[in-house]
């Protein structure tokens, strides 16, 4: 919901079927696909996700996931199928617990982006070997060192965000980057904090609200890649960091304005109404609507 809220045209929900009743009734914008069946046959379940994602342009893994064999299987076969696709990939809650006991499901990859909260980045640091001396201003970007140059949102009181390409596991082949004529001025170290005013209340389900927003910019990015809009100025590569970034942002915002509103009775739902007013008090109002909001 929080990416149709942003902006995206569409949203998919690919699920098992006894959430898909629950998830249906939810909103009637919600393209609900219940093919995850406990007892499918692989290839077939493998066959439809694979039509779906080719349709898609950007996949989302972690919110509602949950931890059953089964379940965390098909996250790894959709993950696999995404990256054969070169599409961007938003990893959140269970689908980082999923990396982590096998990073090399990212490793490489720099369209991905991972939004850890507080108990998940210590998780993650440890399972990718970040001494315990390294400073907590510069653990965000050895992370992502380590892991190839995937880009790291760290939440927090304020939200860091980065990114470090220069080690050997940071790929463009695997990450589908390709037309690249200098190498060389894609090893880069880039860290950015985001300081914007959010709410005093920190909902639970406050992560899934920024993994859609991460996931509608970087839909815009694949757009914007692809050639639908711009100039292609931007690299490839930097596309995932910005998305980072502008979903930050937008979701520290509208906590702040729900909370203005509902203060202590604030719950994760009461963000989604501020979505668009809050891009546009990060962006501009002439973004939001007419001509000139196409994006």
């Amino acid at each position: 919901m929080s990416a149709l809220r942003l902006g995206a045209d569409l949203s998919h929900v690919i699920c098992a079927p006894t959430a898909a009743q629950a998830i249906k009734s939810y909103s009637p914008d919600l393209i609900v696909h219940p093919i995850l069946k406990e007892d499918a046959p692989r290839d077939k379940v493998k066959k439809e996700l694979d039509s779906l994602l080719s349709r898609l342009h950007v996949l989302v893994l972690g919110p509602g996931l949950g931890r059953e064999d089964y379940m965390q299987n098909y996250a790894k076969m959709a993950l696999n199928l995404a990256r054969s696709k070169a599409m961007f990939l938003v990893l959140d809650a269970d689908a980082l617990w999923m990396i982590g006991q096998d990073l090399s499901l990212v490793k490489g990859y720099r369209r991905a982006v991972l939004t850890p909260n507080v108990v998940e980045f210590k998780r993650l640091s440890e399972q990718a070997g970040v001494d315990a001396s390294v400073p907590a201003e510069e653990r965000a970007a050895e992370v992502s060192k380590r892991l190839g140059g995937v880009v790291v949102l760290q939440k927090g009181p304020k939200d860091l965000i980065a990114t470090d390409t220069t080690g050997e596991a940071a790929s463009l082949e695997q990450s589908g980057i390709r037309h690249v004529l200098d190498e060389e001025s894609e090893k880069v170290k880039e860290v950015i904090e985001v300081d914007v005013e959010g709410g005093l209340k920190r909902c639970g389900g406050q992560g899934d609200v920024l993994s859609g927003t991460v996931g509608a910019m970087l839909a815009w990015g694949k757009c914007y890649e692809d050639g639908a809009f711009g100039d292609k100025s931007i690299r490839a590569s930097r596309l995932p960091i910005l998305a980072a970034v502008g979903g930050s942002m937008v979701t520290r915002t509208s906590s702040k304005r729900a909370f203005y509103v509902e203060g202590r009775g604030l719950v994760t739902q009461d963000m989604i109404p501020y979505l668009a007013k809050a891009f546009a008090e990060n962006f501009g109002e002439d973004l939001q609507a007419g001509e000139r909001g196409r994006l």
